[in-house]
């Protein structure tokens, strides 16, 4: 299970997906969950670390969520620029 940190060492642009995680860049082959950063606000779907499929509606532009995310859903997303930190 991924842990909270309060800054963040990676950072990519998010393409949402309906079928592929977001894609771990660092030194490790496994998975890894990330917080994201949403610079466009709106409704967000994601896959948690914890295996919840769950949408979060309203959310702001220029906000953290800090939840472990896996995947963010193209389907039930329009919020936009988003980026996933590690």
């Amino acid at each position: 299970m991924g842990y909270q940190k309060l800054q963040a060492q990676r950072a990519i642009t998010i393409v949402p997906s309906d079928t592929d995680n977001i894609p771990y860049i660092g030194n490790s082959t496994n998975e890894e969950s990330c917080v994201l950063y949403v610079g466009t606000g709106g409704s967000l779907r994601v896959l948690t670390d914890g295996n919840d499929d769950v949408t979060f509606l309203n959310v702001r532009g220029g906000s953290f969520l800090p939840v472990q995310i896996v995947r963010v859903f193209a389907t039930g997303t329009d919020a936009d620029n988003i980026i996933a930190l590690w």
